[in-house]
């Protein structure tokens, strides 16, 4: 199986890796629904909150309307996180950061599960499910896994809400610049477990390709951005990741 998984990483791309300075990897859902996160959006009892599409409890729109709603559903979905554990993807990329002298991870993924494998500097895009933020002055706070949730801020007095990236927002301020920055700069860009769909954050590979980096995805499935990578890996990142790494860099 091992042996197997390994042809498919052709020599070029382990060449390129074990030479490379500056990196940058892009994660997107399916690198944590290996995991066992939900992701959300697959249909089934998983896209829909209480009778509410999950587009509807997770939108701009419903903070105004109902915050206790907002907040009821990314409680639960926190419960759901501390019973899950990083896997050998997340693992794997954490290691990368001591292996390369620039070393960027862009997350599309709300979960902390990079923190939890020991990811540092990450750039989330789309926020945090382990952060508050107040509606208010926008003071964010971190959110115990274990513990009560704050309730209000201690800036100001107002309300908290998620610190995430919902329907109908745009990403937080400074995230996707510095991730396209970022992009810009990099040798090898690995795009891991995203459908290429959600944009911008899925333009931070035109980004490192227009800047003359390798690109690299690796899916379970091919996307909309794979005729236009260098080498797709098909499988799951928990298996393919380490596969990539020959030895400890200098």
């Amino acid at each position: 199986m091992q042996s197997a998984l390994a042809s498919q990483v052709p020599a070029e791309l382990r060449e390129r890796f074990n030479a490379a300075r500056n990196v940058l990897v892009l994660t997107g859902a399916g690198v944590s629904a290996e995991s066992g996160v939900p992701t959300f959006r697959g249909g089934g009892n998983s896209a829909v909150w209480k009778g509410m599409p999950f587009d509807e409890i997770s939108s701009a729109r419903m903070v105004e309307r109902d915050l206790p709603a907002v907040w009821e559903w990314f409680d639960y979905r926190r419960g759901i996180l501390q019973e899950i554990a990083p896997n050998a993807a997340h693992v794997a990329i954490a290691r990368w950061q001591h292996k390369f002298s620039g070393f960027s991870l862009v997350t599309q993924n709300v979960d902390g599960l990079h923190q939890k494998a020991g990811s540092r500097e990450v750039i989330e895009v789309h926020g945090s499910i382990w952060r508050a933020r107040c509606i208010a002055c926008h003071e964010r706070v971190g959110i115990p896994e274990h513990g009560s949730r704050p309730l209000d801020c201690n800036n100001c007095g107002d309300r908290l809400r998620p610190d995430v990236v919902l329907f109908g927002e745009m990403l937080p301020e400074g995230a996707f610049e510095l991730a396209a920055d970022k992009a810009s700069e990099c040798e090898l860009c690995l795009v891991v477990g995203t459908s290429a769909l959600v944009y911008p954050a899925a333009s931070l590979p035109e980004i490192a390709r227009a800047g003359g980096a390798y690109l690299c995805e690796v899916n379970p499935e091919r996307t909309p951005l794979s005729d236009f990578c260098d080498v797709v890996l098909t499988g799951k990142a928990g298996e393919l990741l380490p596969l990539l790494e020959d030895g400890p860099r200098l």
